[in-house]
Order: C-alpha cells, then sequence, then structure tokens
C-alpha cells in the first residue's frame, strides 16, 4: 500500500499546511505549474517526488521533470500530465495516450479546478486535485490523499488548505 498526496499548480507557494498534508505521505505527485525548484526541494524533505511540468515552469524545471509522466504504482499504471482536460473533453495529445497507455489512473493539473471522474470509455478515474497556490481565480486551496492497493485507488479525501489569498 502506498499513500499518496496529489497537489497541483502550486505557482512557487509552499506553507505549513500544504507540508502538513504531506506528511504521511510515501509519495507526493505534483501534476504541474511548480513555479519555483524550492517547492520541489520542500516536498522532497517529506517523501520523493513525482511530478510533470506546466506551462508556467521554467526551463530548469522543465530539464528535471518531463510533460508526461507514466509510471506504475502497486499494479496501477498512472499517467499524469499538466494540461489535458477530462472525460469527453481531452486534448489530441492526451486521447492519443490513453489509447496506447491504457493508464487505470489518469491526472492532470491546469484548470485549478477539483475533479475526480471515473471515465468508462478509457476504464480509468481521472483526477484533478485542484489549486494548492494562490495565483488563479479558485476560491479554496486543495489538493487529494489517498492509497494505492492492489491496483485501486482507495480512502480517497479532498484536504482543504484554505481560502486563495489566505494562509492555514
Amino acid at each position: 500500500k502506498m499513500r499518496i498526496i496529489l497537489l497541483s499548480d502550486t505557482h512557487s507557494h509552499m506553507d505549513s499546511g500544504i507540508l502538513e498534508a504531506c506528511k504521511e505521505a510515501d509519495e507526493i505527485w505534483h501534476a504541474g505549474d511548480i513555479g519555483q525548484d524550492s517547492v520541489i526541494q520542500k516536498l522532497e524533505t517529506i517523501a520523493p517526488v513525482r511530478a510533470v511540468y506546466g506551462n508556467i515552469d521554467d526551463a530548469s524545471i522543465r530539464h528535471t521533470f518531463p510533460l508526461n509522466n507514466i509510471f506504475d504504482c502497486e499494479g496501477l499504471k498512472v499517467f499524469m500530465t499538466h494540461i489535458g482536460g477530462y472525460p469527453g473533453r481531452y486534448n489530441a495529445r492526451v486521447k492519443n495516450i490513453l489509447k496506447e497507455e491504457k493508464p487505470g489512473l489518469y491526472i492532470c493539473g491546469h484548470s485549478h479546478i477539483l475533479k475526480v471522474i471515473p471515465d468508462q470509455s478509457f476504464s480509468l478515474l481521472h483526477m484533478n486535485p485542484g489549486a494548492c497556490g494562490h495565483h488563479g481565480f479558485h476560491k479554496v486551496r486543495t489538493l487529494l490523499r489517498f492509497n494505492v492497493e492492489d491496483a485501486l485507488v482507495k480512502n480517497l479525501e479532498v484536504v482543504e488548505l484554505g481560502r486563495r489569498g489566505t494562509l492555514k
């Protein structure tokens, strides 16, 4: 069993609320728009980080992390990218990867809108953890916490980090 924290769109922001939410994680997954290397460095003091770069990320982050991260976690094939859409509204690049790779879990960020949607047409679960940072139009900063066990997502929780523009 792996305990996962999934976050996105930190936009260079890190605070004690995010770090506290991550403290029990076996791995931390960041779905892009990291902002600064220091965000990853702080997360790595807690657990190993898997990430992708986002559209605001500079050359340093783009050199460190890929556009697409496809990996196995406890028998679950995971595909993570920053911009990709959601069930019924995938962009062409992501749709092609979903057809070819057949992941059980597809993760993206970018929209700042938290979504967890099963997609019967691709036999997968889609997750977007919303945004952890203060940049953007979202009202509440969020991340997702869950376990991966026997190729399944279990014990999924939404963690609210307070309103955008305020610290928790």
